[in-house]
């Protein structure tokens, strides 16, 4: 369409038609280009999301993966967001959120859509459309024969509330004695911090990983300078107030004969380090995690776990912890446990020992990964065989698991043992896959213990799981600024996590016992673990309303 411009007619009309035409041509090649543009995103969008998928499928069938895995699913999933919203954001079709509940064949999509799932106990407000009493048309009476429901998902934006106890006095007119109603008691006393505003505070810092400098921020917009230093003063004396239920959690879990325990670091704050020259005045320590968990046999006792903060690995921090535990213990192979599976004078050991199928099939997955191997590729698909049967057993009682494990699980088990010793004959001995095998053949007893007991679990991810906040926090805060301070976070995600495994609110749950605790018969402190709490409207709740 184009032409030299000493070809141009002189004719405005004719130029007018030209100018036109070049429009159209202009628009239709951007759109033509948008068109393009929004494709390659989609298909970028599909690419990342299969990627992401690849990665997860990864971390389930090998279990825990590395670190450096974890980085790359975190990358992953923050560029598919990006995708995701630029995609949306040049999409002007009406948007489909999809069907209520995915399909199974639909499970493993990469960009599955779904609404928005509200839960009953979701307060409604009705409003109703009314066309009034008259018809439009003919003037004549309307009848009510239906009605459309649609609904609409809002938020009710935070906000601060000051409530004001007021203690009215009265005085006897005949005998002229002041009358006048106690105050009540409140979470910290001498303070102005409610029991809804302090359990926010200790589940924003300690669950959702929010540092109290943001918190101050966040309150700031909401109308209520509340200076970092009383924020500060707040947590630590609602964890005062708190202890004698944390403590009864931790007794409670760590009596029980089968645990599982794990550990992760943890960057502390020392400033004697950088005092003395010797670093930047940051050290490691080690977050423990003890859980119990039931549910996958069907035992009786509620779930829970307690995390336990020690400012080094030594072994002396986990003997301390365990001393008074007695049954089965299922961890990782750390050597500081193994005091407490030697046998005492009487030739019983305190705690047998439980292995972890999934820490075992990590080191031949790491293996094939590099290396591609044939024979961890093989050990891997054998280990993959017992977590098939595991999948069909999980929630049954133990004598069922017992019994299905000893038919299916057995012969799989002692046929793994007895191919790993021939497989170290083939390989070099000092390779990392001739030490995996080691491994477990050194442990063997360790390892099978699952298949005589039906409560003990294959692996240990649920020591794993309890950890996961505590990575997700070190992104958030970085390091914790002491021991005392690591100390109290342990504290706090105890009675925190306890509340979550046993299906609580722990925002509504820690709300309810701050608020009751100080007037509760310590003899009866039992009524307000996890396990046992049922929430009741207390006047400070009512006069909240």
């Amino acid at each position: 369409m184009s032409k030299p411009t000493e070809n141009l007619p002189d004719d405005p009309a004719e130029l007018r038609a030209m100018i036109a035409a070049l429009q159209a041509e202009n628009a239709q090649i951007a759109a033509e280009n948008a068109k393009m543009s929004a494709t390659l995103r989609v298909h970028d969008q599909l690419v990342q999301a299969l990627r992401l998928r690849i990665a997860k499928l990864q971390k389930l069938a090998f279990g825990k993966s590395s670190e450096k895995i974890e980085r790359e699913i975190e990358q992953l999933e923050l560029a598919l967001e990006d995708l995701l919203v630029a995609v949306a954001e040049d999409d002007e079709a009406l948007i489909d959120e999809g069907p209520g509940e995915p399909s199974p064949e639909a499970a493993d999509a990469p960009a599955l859509r779904r609404r928005p799932r509200v839960s009953d106990a979701t307060p409604r407000e009705r409003r109703e459309l009314d066309p009034g009493a008259c018809c439009p048309d003919c003037g004549g009476d309307l009848r009510v024969v239906g009605e459309d429901v649609s609904e609409l998902l809002d938020m009710i934006a935070a906000q601060m509330k000051v409530i004001q106890i007021a203690r009215i006095k009265k005085s006897c007119r005949r005998c002229e004695r002041m009358v006048q109603e106690p105050a009540p008691s409140r979470p910290i006393p001498g303070s102005m911090a409610g029991p809804n505003l302090l359990a926010h505070v200790l589940v924003s810092k300690f669950d959702d990983h929010l540092p109290l400098y943001r918190q101050h921020e966040i309150f700031a917009r909401m109308g209520a300078d509340i200076p970092e230093s009383t924020l500060v003063g707040w947590c630590g004396r609602a964890m005062k107030t708190l202890q004698p239920l944390i403590a009864r959690i931790e007794a409670d879990i760590m009596a029980s004969d089968l645990l599982h325990a794990d550990d992760t670091p943890i960057r502390v704050l020392d400033r004697s380090i950088r005092d003395k020259g010797l670093g930047k005045g940051v050290k490691q320590g080690r977050i423990w995690a003890y859980v119990r968990d039931q549910r996958p046999w069907a035992g009786a006792s509620p779930p829970g776990a307690v995390y336990r903060f020690a400012p080094d690995w030594k072994e002396k921090h986990v003997l301390s912890h365990l001393a008074d535990a007695r049954g089965i213990l299922q961890a990782d192979g750390y050597k500081g446990y193994a005091k407490l599976y030697a046998p005492e004078p009487d030739g019983t050991a305190r705690l047998q020992e439980a292995a972890c199928w999934a820490h075992l099939r990590r080191d031949f997955h790491d293996f094939w990964t590099s290396t591609k191997s044939e024979i961890a590729r093989e050990a891997l698909d054998r280990i993959g065989k017992f977590y098939d049967i595991e999948r069909d057993i999980n929630g049954q009682s133990a004598d069922v698991r017992h019994a299905t494990r000893q038919k299916l699980t057995q012969p799989k088990v002692t046929a793994f043992f007895a191919w790993s010793e021939q497989q170290l004959l083939r390989i070099p001995g000092k390779s990392d896959l001739a030490k995996a095998f080691r491994c477990g053949l050194a442990r063997q007893e360790a390892f099978s213990l699952f298949l005589s007991d039906g409560r003990v679990a294959i692996d240990n991810n649920p020591a794993e799981r309890a950890l996961r906040p505590i990575g997700i926090g070190r992104k958030n805060w970085l390091f914790a600024g002491a021991d005392t301070g690591a100390e109290t976070l342990a504290r706090a995600m105890t009675v925190i996590e306890t509340a979550k495994l046993n299906g609580l609110d722990p925002l509504a749950y820690l709300a309810d016992i701050l608020d009751r605790i100080h007037d509760h018969k310590i003899n009866r402190l039992d009524e307000l673990l996890p396990w046992n709490w049922s929430p009741v409207a207390s006047a400070m709740s009512n006069q909240a309303a």
